[in-house]
């Protein structure tokens, strides 16, 4: 199983881990992944840390879709990719919540399925320039005719020749979006994977494979689960260290009647946690909604404890199906400890 790195978005005060990145590369991690939320955007890291590295395949986990137009994102993608040595970045994209995307960048939550589907194309056309760009979409049409449109747009050709093959994943998690990941995209960032979901996932997986028409299917197709990993000796003070973040995202990421992250706790069978989370959370009882976390449900999501239980609890996801997986963590005996259960070197 390969290994990645998530390094996140920076809280307050921009904090970009490189020594901890490079150590990654020496020890044969083949991604390191960046996300944006609103705050430090998810491109720029990349472009500092495609300077100071060699071979690791840089990746956005996630470019949210509302941050920037599909031309800026594909533009954004190949600017790195050329200046990184090309063959190195991953464009990793997803649609955030309807409270960021109207409430952060002001745009409408319009149809999101559609918005994916447009999006994927838009940019593939924009990285093999075969011919100058237009497109005719549910959600999106080039040159855009609408409201307040000149009436000049005109259909470019990328004036840089860019990598026509920057492999494109998508984070979704619902019966619909999966399927179209499959179907469209190269790869898949899935939210709330754990071993044993396959049976949910599988299924849709193979329907998007099928829609796609070309013999596409898992071999062609990567999977990049994403895990959180600390090394302690006390297991249960561990997982009480994680609760802050699964109450804050599954109590308040997110309107009370669509929360992505509520959805996926729920599905996992920790329903009443789930609404016991929200409406504490919602209350401003952030405490209680943190003590409210299962710690079954955050173990089943992390690999936490000495060393040997966590290489002892690989295992499970080295047979999960996923072809990849991305390490959360900023301590660098974790970096140490996956590498030596995926067997890097």
């Amino acid at each position: 199983m390969k290994l990645g790195l998530s390094i996140g978005y920076s809280k307050a005060k921009m904090d970009l881990p490189v020594s901890l990145v490079q150590r990654a590369e020496e020890l044969g991690y083949d991604s390191v992944w960046s996300a944006e939320a609103y705050g430090s955007d998810a491109v720029t890291p990349l472009a500092f840390l495609a300077a100071v590295t060699r071979k690791i395949h840089l990746g956005t986990g996630i470019m949210q879709l509302a941050a920037r137009t599909p031309a800026n994102a594909a533009m954004s993608a190949a600017t790195i990719d050329a200046m990184a040595g090309g063959g190195r970045f991953i464009a990793g994209l997803g649609v955030s919540g309807p409270q960021i995307v109207e409430g952060w960048y002001g745009q409408p939550w319009g149809r999101p399925y559609y918005r994916l589907k447009d999006y994927v194309a838009i940019m593939r056309k924009i990285f093999r320039r075969q011919e100058p760009l237009t497109h005719t979409g549910h959600e999106i049409t080039l040159p855009y005719t609408g409201e307040g449109a000149a009436g000049v747009g005109k259909p470019l050709k990328s004036i840089l020749h860019m990598n026509p093959d920057i492999p494109i994943y998508l984070a979704t998690g619902s019966e619909s979006t999966v399927k179209l990941t499959a179907e469209i995209a190269d790869g898949w960032l899935p939210m709330g994977f754990v071993p044993g979901c396959m049976e949910e996932y599988g299924p849709w997986l193979q329907e998007g494979f099928r829609r796609a028409g070309n013999g596409k299917s898992l071999k062609d197709f990567e999977i990049q689960a994403s895990i959180h990993v600390e090394i302690a000796d006390d297991v249960k003070s561990a997982l009480a260290r994680l609760k802050p973040e699964v109450a804050l995202y599954v109590g308040g990421m997110g309107h009370k009647d669509k929360n992505f992250h509520k959805d996926q706790m729920i599905r996992r069978g920790f329903g009443e946690a789930a609404d016991r989370i929200q409406e504490l959370y919602l209350a401003h009882r952030k405490e209680e909604a943190i003590a409210a976390v299962p710690d079954e449900w955050v173990d089943m999501k992390s690999l936490v404890g000495p060393p040997v239980r966590i290489r002892d609890r690989f295992r499970a996801w080295e047979s999960s199906g996923a072809t990849s997986l991305t390490v959360r963590s900023r301590q660098p005996e974790a970096i140490e400890v996956m590498a030596q259960a995926a067997r890097l070197n």
